[in-house]
Protein backbone atom coordinates (compact mmCIF):
# COMPACT_ATOMS: atom_id res chain seq x y z
CA UNK A 1 0.00 0.00 0.00
CA UNK A 2 1.29 3.36 -0.76
CA UNK A 3 -0.36 6.99 -0.82
CA UNK A 4 1.77 10.34 -0.08
CA UNK A 5 4.04 10.48 3.40
CA UNK A 6 2.23 6.70 3.99
CA UNK A 7 4.43 4.45 5.60
CA UNK A 8 3.70 0.93 3.89
CA UNK A 9 4.93 -2.91 4.10
CA UNK A 10 3.65 -3.27 0.25
CA UNK A 11 0.41 -5.36 -0.49
CA UNK A 12 1.17 -9.21 -1.53
CA UNK A 13 0.29 -10.11 -4.73
CA UNK A 14 -3.34 -11.73 -5.52
CA UNK A 15 -3.13 -15.52 -5.51
CA UNK A 16 -6.15 -18.27 -6.81
CA UNK A 17 -6.16 -19.51 -3.63
CA UNK A 18 -6.91 -16.60 -1.51
CA UNK A 19 -10.73 -16.28 -0.87
CA UNK A 20 -10.83 -12.77 0.48
CA UNK A 21 -8.82 -9.60 0.87
CA UNK A 22 -9.94 -7.29 3.36
CA UNK A 23 -8.66 -4.08 4.57
CA UNK A 24 -9.82 -2.56 8.25
CA UNK A 25 -9.75 1.31 8.27
CA UNK A 26 -9.78 2.87 11.30
CA UNK A 27 -9.31 7.15 11.65
CA UNK A 28 -9.07 6.55 15.10
CA UNK A 29 -6.34 8.47 17.45
CA UNK A 30 -5.82 6.26 20.10
CA UNK A 31 -6.63 2.76 20.97
CA UNK A 32 -9.73 2.17 22.75
CA UNK A 33 -12.32 -0.58 22.92
CA UNK A 34 -13.62 -0.28 19.65
CA UNK A 35 -10.02 -0.67 18.15
CA UNK A 36 -9.89 -3.79 20.51
CA UNK A 37 -12.56 -5.14 19.19
CA UNK A 38 -10.37 -4.79 15.43
CA UNK A 39 -7.52 -6.45 17.33
CA UNK A 40 -9.71 -9.85 18.45
CA UNK A 41 -10.84 -9.92 14.98
CA UNK A 42 -8.20 -10.01 12.80
CA UNK A 43 -6.49 -12.80 15.47
CA UNK A 44 -9.76 -14.90 15.07
CA UNK A 45 -10.68 -14.53 11.43
CA UNK A 46 -9.43 -17.63 9.18
CA UNK A 47 -6.49 -18.27 7.36
CA UNK A 48 -7.95 -17.69 4.07
CA UNK A 49 -8.53 -14.02 5.22
CA UNK A 50 -5.36 -11.86 3.56
CA UNK A 51 -5.70 -8.58 6.30
CA UNK A 52 -4.39 -5.08 5.80
CA UNK A 53 -5.05 -1.76 8.29
CA UNK A 54 -5.03 1.48 7.09
CA UNK A 55 -5.43 4.47 9.29
CA UNK A 56 -4.36 7.94 10.14
CA UNK A 57 -2.52 7.73 13.90
CA UNK A 58 0.72 4.82 13.45
CA UNK A 59 0.79 3.38 16.79
CA UNK A 60 -3.47 2.68 16.26
CA UNK A 61 -2.55 1.01 12.87
CA UNK A 62 0.73 -0.69 14.09
CA UNK A 63 -1.27 -2.10 17.46
CA UNK A 64 -4.18 -3.58 15.15
CA UNK A 65 -2.15 -5.08 12.42
CA UNK A 66 0.28 -6.23 14.95
CA UNK A 67 -2.15 -8.92 16.93
CA UNK A 68 -1.92 -10.95 13.22
CA UNK A 69 1.37 -12.23 11.83
CA UNK A 70 1.63 -10.98 7.80
CA UNK A 71 -1.10 -8.34 8.21
CA UNK A 72 -0.02 -5.05 6.28
CA UNK A 73 0.00 -1.85 7.56
CA UNK A 74 0.05 1.79 6.13
CA UNK A 75 -0.52 5.26 7.44
CA UNK A 76 -2.42 8.45 5.68
CA UNK A 77 -3.10 11.69 6.51
CA UNK A 78 -6.00 13.20 8.51
CA UNK A 79 -8.19 14.95 6.39
CA UNK A 80 -8.86 18.10 7.51
CA UNK A 81 -11.73 18.88 5.88
CA UNK A 82 -13.78 18.49 2.83
CA UNK A 83 -11.38 21.13 0.41
CA UNK A 84 -7.85 18.84 1.96
CA UNK A 85 -7.59 16.95 -1.08
CA UNK A 86 -4.24 15.90 -1.10
CA UNK A 87 -5.07 13.69 2.13
CA UNK A 88 -8.39 12.41 0.45
CA UNK A 89 -6.65 11.50 -2.61
CA UNK A 90 -4.05 9.43 -0.52
CA UNK A 91 -6.95 7.71 0.76
CA UNK A 92 -8.05 6.75 -2.45
CA UNK A 93 -4.39 5.84 -3.51
CA UNK A 94 -4.38 3.59 -0.34
CA UNK A 95 -7.12 1.81 -0.95
CA UNK A 96 -6.50 1.29 -4.41
CA UNK A 97 -2.79 -0.41 -3.95
CA UNK A 98 -3.92 -2.81 -1.38
CA UNK A 99 -7.29 -3.67 -4.13
CA UNK A 100 -9.14 -5.46 -1.03
CA UNK A 101 -11.99 -7.40 -2.11
CA UNK A 102 -13.78 -5.75 1.29
CA UNK A 103 -12.91 -2.39 3.00
CA UNK A 104 -14.41 -2.89 6.42
CA UNK A 105 -14.50 0.68 8.15
CA UNK A 106 -14.08 0.73 11.93
CA UNK A 107 -16.80 4.02 12.89
CA UNK A 108 -15.99 4.76 16.60
CA UNK A 109 -18.72 7.10 16.34
CA UNK A 110 -21.54 7.13 13.54
CA UNK A 111 -19.49 10.25 12.22
CA UNK A 112 -16.00 8.47 12.08
CA UNK A 113 -14.11 7.01 9.54
CA UNK A 114 -15.85 9.04 6.71
CA UNK A 115 -13.45 9.61 4.22
CA UNK A 116 -12.13 6.20 4.25
CA UNK A 117 -15.16 5.25 3.55
CA UNK A 118 -15.54 7.59 0.90
CA UNK A 119 -12.25 5.57 -0.63
CA UNK A 120 -13.61 2.15 -0.26
CA UNK A 121 -17.00 3.69 -2.02
CA UNK A 122 -14.66 5.30 -5.12
CA UNK A 123 -12.57 2.66 -6.16
CA UNK A 124 -14.12 0.17 -8.41
CA UNK A 125 -14.33 -3.39 -7.17
CA UNK A 126 -14.57 -2.64 -3.82
CA UNK A 127 -17.28 -3.46 -1.30
CA UNK A 128 -17.70 -1.03 1.52
CA UNK A 129 -19.56 -2.31 5.09
CA UNK A 130 -19.83 0.40 7.91
CA UNK A 131 -19.43 -0.70 11.63
CA UNK A 132 -20.77 0.94 14.12
CA UNK A 133 -19.34 1.46 17.74
CA UNK A 134 -21.00 4.01 19.68
CA UNK A 135 -24.02 5.62 18.27
CA UNK A 136 -24.06 9.60 19.63
CA UNK A 137 -25.85 11.95 17.84
CA UNK A 138 -25.00 15.16 15.70
CA UNK A 139 -27.05 18.70 15.54
CA UNK A 140 -25.34 19.21 11.88
CA UNK A 141 -27.88 18.51 9.47
CA UNK A 142 -25.14 18.46 6.55
CA UNK A 143 -23.29 15.86 8.45
CA UNK A 144 -26.61 14.02 8.40
CA UNK A 145 -27.38 14.06 5.19
CA UNK A 146 -23.92 13.55 3.96
CA UNK A 147 -24.01 10.43 6.12
CA UNK A 148 -27.14 8.89 4.66
CA UNK A 149 -26.29 9.36 1.12
CA UNK A 150 -22.98 7.35 2.08
CA UNK A 151 -25.38 4.94 3.79
CA UNK A 152 -26.99 3.89 0.92
CA UNK A 153 -24.29 2.90 -0.74
CA UNK A 154 -22.38 0.20 1.36
CA UNK A 155 -22.39 -3.25 0.60
CA UNK A 156 -23.87 -3.98 4.81
CA UNK A 157 -24.02 -1.49 7.08
CA UNK A 158 -23.22 -3.67 11.05
CA UNK A 159 -23.59 -1.90 14.43
CA UNK A 160 -22.37 -3.74 17.57
CA UNK A 161 -25.59 -4.19 18.90
CA UNK A 162 -29.46 -4.40 18.58
CA UNK A 163 -30.06 -1.25 20.58
CA UNK A 164 -27.12 0.27 18.91
CA UNK A 165 -28.37 -0.13 15.22
CA UNK A 166 -31.74 1.41 15.71
CA UNK A 167 -30.05 4.08 17.45
CA UNK A 168 -27.63 4.83 14.67
CA UNK A 169 -31.28 4.78 12.58
CA UNK A 170 -32.98 7.20 14.43
CA UNK A 171 -29.36 9.47 14.95
CA UNK A 172 -28.49 9.24 10.74
CA UNK A 173 -32.65 8.94 9.38
CA UNK A 174 -32.28 5.64 7.66
CA UNK A 175 -35.26 2.96 7.57
CA UNK A 176 -35.83 0.75 10.37
CA UNK A 177 -33.63 -2.49 10.00
CA UNK A 178 -31.12 -1.01 7.49
CA UNK A 179 -28.25 -1.59 9.96
CA UNK A 180 -27.89 -5.12 11.00
CA UNK A 181 -26.01 -6.61 13.86
CA UNK A 182 -22.84 -8.56 14.74
CA UNK A 183 -21.89 -8.28 18.60
CA UNK A 184 -18.60 -7.03 19.60
CA UNK A 185 -16.67 -10.41 20.76
CA UNK A 186 -13.62 -10.86 22.97
CA UNK A 187 -11.78 -14.57 23.52
CA UNK A 188 -11.42 -15.77 27.17
CA UNK A 189 -8.61 -14.87 28.96
CA UNK A 190 -5.14 -16.96 29.57
CA UNK A 191 -4.70 -18.04 32.83
CA UNK A 192 -2.68 -15.47 34.67
CA UNK A 193 -1.73 -14.34 38.26
CA UNK A 194 -4.94 -12.90 39.83
CA UNK A 195 -4.74 -9.83 41.48
CA UNK A 196 -6.47 -8.70 44.57
CA UNK A 197 -6.70 -5.05 45.97
CA UNK A 198 -8.50 -5.91 48.82
CA UNK A 199 -9.64 -8.58 51.05
CA UNK A 200 -13.11 -7.22 52.03
CA UNK A 201 -16.09 -6.72 49.74
CA UNK A 202 -14.97 -5.58 46.06
CA UNK A 203 -16.64 -3.97 43.22
CA UNK A 204 -14.54 -3.22 40.05
CA UNK A 205 -14.08 -1.55 36.67
CA UNK A 206 -12.25 -2.14 33.52
CA UNK A 207 -12.85 1.48 31.82
CA UNK A 208 -10.82 4.71 30.49
CA UNK A 209 -11.02 7.07 32.92
CA UNK A 210 -13.96 9.02 30.69
CA UNK A 211 -17.20 11.06 31.71
CA UNK A 212 -18.66 8.56 29.55
CA UNK A 213 -17.72 5.59 31.54
CA UNK A 214 -20.07 7.35 34.55
CA UNK A 215 -17.11 6.67 37.25
CA UNK A 216 -18.08 9.33 39.17
CA UNK A 217 -21.24 8.13 40.15
CA UNK A 218 -19.29 5.09 42.01
CA UNK A 219 -18.25 7.89 44.80
CA UNK A 220 -21.58 8.54 46.16
CA UNK A 221 -22.57 4.81 45.59
CA UNK A 222 -19.44 4.10 48.19
CA UNK A 223 -20.24 6.23 50.75
CA UNK A 224 -23.89 4.68 50.53
CA UNK A 225 -21.85 1.05 50.60
CA UNK A 226 -19.77 0.99 53.80
CA UNK A 227 -16.94 -1.75 54.21
CA UNK A 228 -16.71 -1.53 49.90
CA UNK A 229 -13.77 -1.45 48.09
CA UNK A 230 -14.44 -0.28 44.54
CA UNK A 231 -11.25 -0.70 41.99
CA UNK A 232 -11.09 0.70 38.45
CA UNK A 233 -8.54 -0.39 36.47
CA UNK A 234 -7.52 1.91 33.62
CA UNK A 235 -6.45 5.35 33.12
CA UNK A 236 -7.43 8.61 31.13
CA UNK A 237 -8.31 12.14 31.73
CA UNK A 238 -10.68 12.06 34.80
CA UNK A 239 -8.34 10.40 36.72
CA UNK A 240 -7.33 13.35 38.95
CA UNK A 241 -10.97 14.81 39.48
CA UNK A 242 -12.01 10.90 40.59
CA UNK A 243 -9.34 10.64 43.25
CA UNK A 244 -10.07 14.74 44.17
CA UNK A 245 -13.37 13.80 44.54
CA UNK A 246 -12.87 10.56 46.51
CA UNK A 247 -10.66 12.23 49.04
CA UNK A 248 -13.19 14.93 49.34
CA UNK A 249 -16.03 12.47 50.02
CA UNK A 250 -13.99 11.13 52.94
CA UNK A 251 -13.68 7.14 50.86
CA UNK A 252 -9.99 7.75 49.30
CA UNK A 253 -9.15 4.39 50.82
CA UNK A 254 -11.35 2.54 49.37
CA UNK A 255 -11.94 3.99 45.91
CA UNK A 256 -8.27 2.36 44.01
CA UNK A 257 -7.42 3.63 40.40
CA UNK A 258 -4.64 1.05 38.90
CA UNK A 259 -3.96 2.72 36.17
CA UNK A 260 -2.67 1.27 32.77
CA UNK A 261 -1.80 -2.50 32.79
CA UNK A 262 -0.93 -4.63 30.51
CA UNK A 263 -3.20 -7.74 32.44
CA UNK A 264 -6.41 -5.50 32.95
CA UNK A 265 -8.37 -8.60 32.82
CA UNK A 266 -6.03 -10.43 36.21
CA UNK A 267 -7.99 -7.83 37.98
CA UNK A 268 -11.63 -9.95 37.62
CA UNK A 269 -10.68 -12.66 40.06
CA UNK A 270 -10.59 -9.41 42.82
CA UNK A 271 -13.79 -8.58 41.98
CA UNK A 272 -17.29 -10.03 43.71
CA UNK A 273 -19.03 -7.57 41.38
CA UNK A 274 -18.35 -5.50 38.37
CA UNK A 275 -19.49 -2.34 37.72
CA UNK A 276 -20.15 -0.37 34.90
CA UNK A 277 -22.15 3.14 35.27
CA UNK A 278 -21.55 4.39 31.75
CA UNK A 279 -23.73 7.25 30.60
CA UNK A 280 -24.00 6.25 26.91
CA UNK A 281 -22.55 2.93 24.87
CA UNK A 282 -22.26 0.91 21.83
CA UNK A 283 -22.04 -2.70 23.15
CA UNK A 284 -18.64 -2.50 26.04
CA UNK A 285 -16.09 -5.15 25.74
CA UNK A 286 -15.43 -5.04 29.04
CA UNK A 287 -18.93 -6.33 30.18
CA UNK A 288 -18.51 -9.56 28.43
CA UNK A 289 -14.82 -9.98 29.90
CA UNK A 290 -16.50 -9.60 32.97
CA UNK A 291 -19.43 -12.06 32.50
CA UNK A 292 -16.56 -14.61 30.98
CA UNK A 293 -14.85 -14.00 34.15
CA UNK A 294 -18.23 -15.41 35.93
CA UNK A 295 -19.04 -12.20 37.46
CA UNK A 296 -22.30 -10.21 38.31
CA UNK A 297 -22.36 -6.81 36.61
CA UNK A 298 -24.27 -4.07 37.81
CA UNK A 299 -24.58 -1.76 34.53
CA UNK A 300 -26.49 1.62 33.56
CA UNK A 301 -29.18 0.37 30.91
CA UNK A 302 -27.53 2.50 27.57
CA UNK A 303 -26.70 1.23 24.35
CA UNK A 304 -26.98 -2.29 23.82
CA UNK A 305 -25.48 -3.08 27.43
CA UNK A 306 -29.24 -4.87 28.38
CA UNK A 307 -28.62 -7.64 25.13
CA UNK A 308 -25.89 -8.99 27.66
CA UNK A 309 -26.79 -8.06 30.86
CA UNK A 310 -30.16 -9.61 31.16
CA UNK A 311 -31.82 -8.12 34.67
CA UNK A 312 -31.99 -10.51 36.86
CA UNK A 313 -30.47 -13.10 35.00
CA UNK A 314 -26.66 -11.99 34.29
CA UNK A 315 -26.92 -9.03 36.43
CA UNK A 316 -28.62 -6.00 37.55
CA UNK A 317 -29.99 -3.03 35.22
CA UNK A 318 -30.23 0.93 36.82
CA UNK A 319 -30.90 4.11 35.54
CA UNK A 320 -27.71 5.99 34.19
CA UNK A 321 -26.81 8.77 36.17
CA UNK A 322 -28.56 7.32 39.35
CA UNK A 323 -26.06 6.71 42.07
CA UNK A 324 -28.75 5.62 44.56
CA UNK A 325 -29.99 2.87 41.90
CA UNK A 326 -26.28 2.18 42.05
CA UNK A 327 -25.65 1.86 45.16
CA UNK A 328 -28.41 -0.05 45.84
CA UNK A 329 -27.89 -2.70 43.56
CA UNK A 330 -24.27 -2.97 44.54
CA UNK A 331 -25.58 -3.57 48.09
CA UNK A 332 -28.43 -6.21 47.14
CA UNK A 333 -26.04 -8.07 45.14
CA UNK A 334 -23.07 -8.24 48.04
CA UNK A 335 -25.16 -9.57 50.38
CA UNK A 336 -26.39 -12.44 48.59
CA UNK A 337 -23.46 -14.75 47.32
CA UNK A 338 -25.89 -17.00 46.07
CA UNK A 339 -27.61 -14.60 43.73
CA UNK A 340 -24.13 -13.77 42.92
CA UNK A 341 -23.00 -17.28 41.94
CA UNK A 342 -25.87 -17.67 39.57
CA UNK A 343 -25.62 -14.83 37.73
CA UNK A 344 -21.97 -15.59 37.19
CA UNK A 345 -22.84 -18.63 35.40
CA UNK A 346 -25.84 -17.02 33.55
CA UNK A 347 -23.26 -14.81 32.18
CA UNK A 348 -20.09 -17.00 31.34
CA UNK A 349 -23.22 -19.24 29.63
CA UNK A 350 -24.02 -16.34 27.47
CA UNK A 351 -21.20 -14.84 26.76
CA UNK A 352 -19.43 -18.81 25.67
CA UNK A 353 -22.60 -18.97 23.61
CA UNK A 354 -22.94 -15.69 21.85
CA UNK A 355 -20.31 -13.19 22.34
CA UNK A 356 -16.72 -14.67 21.96
CA UNK A 357 -14.16 -13.09 19.59
CA UNK A 358 -14.35 -16.59 17.33
CA UNK A 359 -18.40 -16.07 16.82
CA UNK A 360 -17.70 -12.22 15.64
CA UNK A 361 -14.95 -13.37 12.99
CA UNK A 362 -17.21 -16.46 12.13
CA UNK A 363 -20.12 -13.67 11.53
CA UNK A 364 -17.98 -11.07 9.36
CA UNK A 365 -16.71 -13.71 7.68
CA UNK A 366 -20.25 -14.75 6.32
CA UNK A 367 -20.84 -11.47 5.59
CA UNK A 368 -17.56 -10.56 3.72
CA UNK A 369 -18.48 -13.63 1.41
CA UNK A 370 -22.52 -12.34 1.47
CA UNK A 371 -21.52 -8.96 0.18
CA UNK A 372 -19.40 -10.70 -2.19
CA UNK A 373 -21.77 -12.82 -3.67
CA UNK A 374 -20.14 -15.75 -2.74
CA UNK A 375 -22.82 -17.29 -0.83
Amino acid sequence: MTDSGAATSGAPPRAASVSVRVLIYTDAPTLGGAERSLQNLLTHLGPHVVAGVLGVERSVVEGIAGSRPGTMAAIVPVVRGKRDARAIAAHVRAVRAFAPDVLHANLRTPWAAAYGVAAGLLVRGVRTIAVEQLPIPSEDPLQRRLKRMASRRLAAHVAVGEQAARTVESYVGLPTGSVSTIYNGVPEARPTEPKRVSSGPTVGSLARLVPQKGLDLLIPALTACPNVTAVVVGDGEEREPLERAAREAGIAGRFVITGWTTEPRAYLAGFDVFVLPSRYEGFPLSIVEAMLAGLPVVAADVGSVSEAVIDGETGLLVAPDDPGALADAIRSLLSDPEQRRRMGENGRELARARFTAQAMADRFEELYSEVLGWR
